[in-house]
């Protein structure tokens, strides 16, 4: 009963969080949500959410986004997504567990200092970003940070990255629970988990999402940033 309130509280948090930033709800539930339940429980759970969350927006999204840019990225993070499901459920779970917390780091500090993608944009980069995402994504549960970080390096209109961001989560996750359940990692524990943590998670994105309008200035973002930081770095060297 203690586990199942812990992680609906971290449900919570991470939909307030990401309903304030716009992005990267697995950044933060992920890391707490694997210290509680487990990385191979947490994953699928995680994933789950995202594409419940990111779903209704599907439609709104698709007149805003770039096809020539999620096109290739989504072909190869969807071809490369069951090499990260074979690692995610042949890998010791602690081992798991600190590879996310270590991801959630390194790309949390990356975008809250800054950093952006100056390499080429082209074709073959799109390609290799999609199988490094779709990779990360069935091993981790987190595709989006190397492609948050890449479109937030363009100079697109925030519409248009929202909606390209979108979009690209429905299709990773479709991709990743399929895999996952080829391997036996969604099953009806998941599924009760991922209902049971549901209304939390979309309260919180619809709170967040109220508090943003509020919160216009750039640092209200890096404070987020920072508190999924410093929660990664804590189940890191826990």
């Amino acid at each position: 009963m203690a586990q199942s309130a812990i992680a609906a509280a971290i449900a919570a948090v991470a939909g307030l969080m990401r309903g304030l930033t716009g992005f990267g709800g697995a950044l933060i539930m992920l890391p707490p949500l694997a210290f509680v339940l487990g990385a191979r429980l947490a994953v699928p759970v995680t994933l789950l959410l995202e594409a419940f969350v990111a779903a209704p927006m599907m439609r709104e999204a698709m007149k805003e986004a770039q096809w020539r840019v999620l096109a290739p990225m989504s072909v190869a993070a969807c071809c490369a997504v069951p090499l990260g499901g074979y690692l995610l459920a042949s890998a010791e779970p602690e081992l798991m567990r600190r590879v996310i917390a270590a991801i959630v780091v390194v790309f949390s500090a990356l975008i809250l200092f800054g950093a952006r993608y100056r390499g080429p944009r082209g074709r073959g980069a799109l390609l290799a970003l999609g199988g490094l995402s779709g990779t990360m994504l069935g091993a981790a549960g987190m595709g989006g940070p190397p492609v948050i970080l890449f479109l937030l390096s363009g100079r697109d209109p925030v519409a248009t990255t929202r909606a390209n961001m979108t979009l690209y989560t429905v299709v990773i996750a479709a991709a990743g629970l399929i895999v996952l359940w080829s391997r036996g990692l969604l099953g009806a524990t998941a599924l009760q988990t991922g209902l049971l943590l549901a209304p939390g998670f979309w309260l919180g994105v619809v709170a967040g999402g109220r508090l943003f309008a509020r919160f216009t200035d750039q640092r209200f973002r890096q404070l987020a940033l920072g508190f999924v930081l410093i929660t990664a770095a804590g189940v890191l060297f826990a």
